[in-house]
């Protein structure tokens, strides 16, 4: 990556959150900024306000009226916010990580956010389903330091029926991850009825086999995002669906060690 760019410090993104002082997403203390707009439809999303590409209403419970979820930002007014806390990224090997939504749905901005970060000089993470042409992930994974990816689905008519999307793109993008010697960690959100069979461990196993996988980190089903819905006035359908909790991915874990992939669960 060149060393000196060009920024466009005006272009600007909608955000609809930017959290200081996050411990879990990524190393150190971290400042996250919450890309609004996926192209997926997830039925289990923890962030359903995060899905629509526009601002939008939502009830806020503590001030008892709607407010709106989403601002346009400027590359320069984040950079702002986030400059803020640079001793604290320095102190703590931290820094800055995108999250959503999706940010590859704002690949232009957030390739541009991202030449500011990186200019002066912060370690900058993402988190992202990797759903997106080859060309515009391509372009944008280049800037990361570390790149947590979703791994949703092994069979593309399944995550299509989960997610709203085929898992071909992803799969695609993730091949050139592993292959680019990039830091990353890959993911699998395990969700009830649809990828927390042993079935599903064995052929994630394969998966990973063929493409290099060594490692992945397991996310058990939480019911964190309940009350949003509600609030966005949106039908959640998983919402009777009991929580996982580590013991109930144990077996999980244990298949896809044996098939040669170190499993972590990152229990709550």
């Amino acid at each position: 990556m060149p060393t000196k760019q060009k920024i466009n410090e005006t272009r600007t993104g909608l955000i609809f959150n930017v959290q200081k002082f996050s411990l879990n997403d990524g190393p150190g203390i971290r400042t996250v900024i919450f890309f609004k707009g996926c192209p997926l439809r997830c039925a289990w999303c923890s962030n359903p306000e995060s899905q629509k590409k526009r601002p939008e209403k939502m009830f806020d419970e503590a001030k008892n009226c709607n407010t709106i979820v989403g601002e346009y930002k400027t590359v320069a007014e984040l950079m702002e916010i986030i400059m803020q806390d640079k001793d604290f990224y320095d102190e703590s090997n931290g820094g800055v990580t995108f999250s959503g939504g999706e940010v590859l749905f704002q690949a232009p901005f957030a390739i541009e956010l991202a030449k500011a970060v990186k200019a002066r000089g912060i370690h900058l993470a993402c988190e992202t389903t990797g759903f997106a042409k080859a060309d515009v992930f391509n372009a944008f994974y280049t800037y990361m330091d570390l790149i947590y990816f979703d791994c949703k689905q092994w069979d593309s008519l399944r995550h299509k029926k989960g997610t709203g999307g085929s898992n071909k793109l992803i799969l695609k993008n993730m091949k050139t991850l592993i292959a680019s010697g990039k830091n990353y960690c890959i993911r699998i959100p395990v969700i009830p009825r649809f990828n927390y069979t042993n079935e599903d461990a064995i052929q994630f196993g394969k998966l990973f086999k063929k493409l290099g996988v060594k490692e992945v980190e397991l996310l058990p089903f939480h019911q964190f995002g309940l009350k949003k819905y509600a609030e966005l006035g949106r039908i959640y359908t998983l919402k009777d669906k009991a929580q996982l909790h580590t013991d109930d991915l144990l077996e999980y874990q244990k298949t896809l060690q044996e098939a040669g992939v170190k499993a972590k669960i990152n229990g709550w």
